[in-house]
């Protein structure tokens, strides 16, 4: 089967893509802390966007309709799954009372973290999946060859969605989150200050270099897409299990769009309350098809219709019927 490996020229367009985006970003239009304004956000959103769909006709140009859907699903369903990771940013700046002017620095650092995480997983991942194939066997009349992880993965997609259904992360609103995991790292090998000093990870109180609170709220960042990821990675894998760059690359686009859609949402998240139902299908959906792969074969473009019609339908349930809280 084609993959994304055998096209250098397309891997290394996007490679020289989000090089010179991450530059740009930090080096040129962000060098000075900021608050992010709702013009300067949708710009990005619109832009991160753009050239995803961009990147994704030249994979149909060269790749064909069935990669360019993989790529389209995996994508929508990252974008997805990240917008509940946008009310626990929310959370986390406001127990910290992170000034608005250093929200981007965080997020930048923690996306550049998921780019290195993410590409962990998904290669890992892929290649793991290629071992974990049980013999040939008939099962209900059928030739089928299981593979027991992917089984595994859609069982624990199929239970994120039924909590997801019956929960939401409104119930994190009263969480300790200097008790949580990445908090108790940072102070575990550093001393770290109960004042921020502008927009730095480090600062010398009395002659002593500390950690400013800053640093723990990037660390919290990289714990909470670390846990994010036990449920998106997973999902996309049921899109393109043989082609990790596929699922790399719309993964990236995805994560990387997210910092400029978290200033653009952050005041509107009601219009997105019901959203945790639509998610609680697309995690659904994907853990059936995992576990039914092996007998009935379901299309990237019938996934691609499904996770677009759910998004929609629950955006717009949202819009009608907003829970403001």
């Amino acid at each position: 089967m084609d993959s994304l490996i055998n096209h250098p020229v397309i891997i290394t367009v996007f490679t020289i893509v989000i090089i010179v985006m991450l530059l740009l970003d930090l080096g040129v239009l962000n060098k000075k802390s900021h608050a992010i304004s709702n013009k300067e956000a949708a710009f990005w959103s619109v832009l991160w966007i753009s050239l995803a769909m961009g990147f994704s006709a030249i994979i149909y140009k060269y790749m064909g309709f069935e990669k360019f859907a993989q790529f389209q699903g995996a994508y929508w369903i990252e974008k997805a799954l990240s917008v509940d990771n946008l009310f626990v940013f929310i959370l986390v700046f406001g127990y910290f009372n992170v000034a608005k002017e250093s929200q981007h620095k965080v997020l930048f650092w923690g996306v550049l973290g998921a780019l290195i995480f993410r590409a962990i997983f998904i290669f890992s991942g892929v290649w793991i999946l290629n071992y974990t194939y049980l013999p040939e066997m008939t099962l209900f009349g059928y030739d089928v060859k299981i593979n027991y992880l992917l089984t595994i993965f859609g069982i624990i997609l199929i239970v994120a969605g039924f909590k997801s259904w019956f929960s939401h992360s409104e119930d994190d609103g009263d969480k300790d989150f200097s008790k949580s995991p990445g908090s108790k790292l940072v102070h575990k090998f550093f001393k770290v200050s109960t004042k921020f000093d502008g927009d730095k990870f480090f600062t010398i109180e009395n002659g002593v270099k500390m950690a400013t609170p800053l640093l723990v709220v990037v660390t919290i960042i990289e714990f909470t897409d670390l846990l994010f990821a036990v449920d998106s990675i997973p999902a996309i894998f049921a899109i393109a299990p043989d082609d990790p760059f596929i699922l790399y690359t719309s993964n990236i686009f995805a994560i990387l769009g997210l910092r400029s859609l978290y200033f653009l949402l952050a005041n509107f998240m009601y219009m997105f309350s019901r959203l945790h139902y639509g998610l609680a299908l697309i995690l659904g959906f994907i853990g059936v098809k995992m576990i039914i792969a092996p007998f009935i074969h379901i299309s990237s473009l019938t996934s691609l219709l499904v996770v677009g019609s759910v998004l929609v339908i629950s955006v717009i349930w949202s819009l009608l019927f907003p829970i403001k809280k």
